[in-house]
């Protein structure tokens, strides 16, 4: 067990001496919430950095989810993906709405657009897919199929920050796209999340939403809830972004790091990022195929034996949790791809402060049961060589009994006979 654990990421700080005099800002003003000076600043921050036109931040992703559903009256069925965290569904069924899961597909892990197709019925009214760890979807087929049924298309972005694809925000796509500013995020405002929308007419629904609806002092336009974020969390946002893309090129480094010292290592499958993609490096998923050594549970347990805590984004599936498993499109039959994923992944640590040290320390734990089956393998090849020159001695031995051979022929009462 190592003396200081490796976790599956830790959050990036900014120096706190940075810090405080925002907080001092904030102490003097006395303005502590509701769309303050640095809420305005790092709104406008972000879109300038993300290259989006509008951007409304909330407390939290979750709450940004549900208030995406909200703004655009969304209704009915919602087609999106088990392969995600809960609150992906969660925040439709806050909403009322109802899930229907398609598989997934087997590279990307983001929602098959071929299995969209088919689960289209009249109640269905949007989509919601995710970009799983910051792979982008494929957002021009969906927006296709979208186009065609008259569809509302709402991104989960949750790992989605900075990501860009043929050179365009991955943002851009859809009629809504969701950030998460978790701190387990690659940008994190603490706690945090943010809609980005194409429109200031939406971007002014959102608001309204956000702020339990109202439009000015005393007129409230629609069910709103509390999903402004604080000037706390707003201050330290614009703190982050000015390391974001020192952070997110050391992630990219260390990916290439577990890349270079995990290739060739038969049974594990690693993420292909296409060329077309600027990824962000959100996450370092392995799959465990049925060649490795050991399942993915029990390397699991091998890693965290040795003080590594990987962990198993996403397993179990949402369509396998107790509230989701009685939908009809939750039948494990219905979404082989995303069952084996579950199976078999597990995310490996990533973030910037991991040493080189550290990712030698995770690949050589891995490698260590595949390195043990060879040795196991190498022995009883030895002991298998020593049996064989043991009955070759024996059958050159001078003293080696004769054996009597009986014609096969004869029958048993033959051979009685002699």
């Amino acid at each position: 067990m190592r003396d200081k654990p490796i976790y599956v990421t830790q959050p990036v700080l900014p120096p706190l001496a940075e810090f405080v005099p925002l907080l001092e800002q904030i102490w003097d003003n006395k303005v502590l919430t509701n769309n303050g000076p640095f809420h305005q600043q790092l709104e406008a921050a972000l879109c300038e950095y993300l290259g989006v036109e509008h951007l409304s931040l909330f407390a939290n992703g979750t709450l940004a989810l549900m208030t995406a559903f909200k703004a655009l009256r969304i209704t009915g069925e919602v087609i999106t993906t088990p392969y995600s965290f809960v609150a992906t569904s969660h925040s439709l069924i806050w909403n009322n709405l109802k899930p229907v899961f398609v598989d997934i597909d087997p590279v990307t892990f983001n929602l098959d657009p071929r299995r969209i197709e088919e689960a289209i019925t009249p109640q269905t009214t949007a989509i919601l897919p995710v970009h799983c760890y910051g792979l982008p979807a494929n957002t021009a087929e969906i927006q296709r199929i979208a186009d065609v049924y008259g569809l509302k298309v709402i991104y989960d972005a949750a790992h989605a920050f900075g990501v860009r694809q043929a050179d365009d925000s991955v943002l851009n796509a859809g009629d809504l796209s969701v950030l998460s500013l978790h701190a387990t995020k690659v940008f994190n405002t603490f706690e945090g999340g943010a809609i980005v929308c194409k429109d200031a007419k939406t971007k002014q629904r959102i608001d309204y939403l956000k702020n339990f609806g109202f439009a000015d002092e005393v007129t409230v336009m629609a069910p709103g809830i509390n999903g402004k974020m604080s000037e706390i969390n707003a201050a330290v946002g614009l703190l982050q972004l000015k390391t974001v893309d020192e952070s997110l090129t050391r992630r990219l480094e260390i990916a290439s790091m577990y890349r270079e010292l995990l290739a060739g290592v038969d049974g594990l499958q690693m993420l292909d990022i296409p060329d077309t993609v600027q990824w962000n490096g959100a996450y370092f998923p392995v799959f465990v195929k049925d060649t490795f050594p050991m399942n993915r549970d029990a390397l699991y347990q091998h890693l965290r034996s040795h003080g590594i805590y990987a962990r198993r984004y996403f397993y179990p599936l949402i369509s396998d949790m107790p509230m989701y498993r009685g939908l009809p499109s939750a039948s494990p039959d219905r979404l082989p791809v995303a069952q084996q994923a579950a199976a078999e992944v597990l995310c490996l640590p990533i973030y910037p402060a991991l040493t080189f040290k550290d990712i030698e320390q995770v690949c050589d734990c891995i490698v260590s049961p595949l390195k043990a089956a060879q040795m196991h393998a190498l022995e009883l090849a030895e002991h298998e060589a020593e049996d064989l020159d043991a009955e070759i001695a024996l059958d050159l031995s001078p003293n080696r009994p004769e054996l009597v051979f009986h014609p096969l022929n004869k029958s048993t009462s033959e051979l009685d006979r002699g």
